[in-house]
């Protein structure tokens, strides 16, 4: 399951896990304009673990995850 919120200066993406138990903490998603940022509880510290990617890397994650083994480079159409 997901939800998706509009807020001011960001779109608000909430994961949470439905699988089999163990389940593991929400995944909060927030779409900036210049990058995208990646939150999750971490249980055994108590700390909310921040990961934040640019654009780019967020087109070559979204890339890589239908690709096979292998070193990659994206370029622009026509290049």
């Amino acid at each position: 399951m997901f939800t998706i919120e509009h807020e001011f200066d960001a779109t608000v993406i909430t994961l949470v896990d439905e699988g089999s138990a163990p389940l593991h903490e929400d995944v909060k998603v927030e779409a900036f304009e210049d990058c995208v940022a990646i939150e999750q509880l971490d249980a055994r510290t108590d700390r909310v673990m921040r990961i934040v990617l640019s654009p780019e890397q967020l087109r070559d994650l979204a890339a890589a995850l239908d690709l096979p083994e292998g070193i990659y480079q994206l370029r622009p159409a026509g290049k």
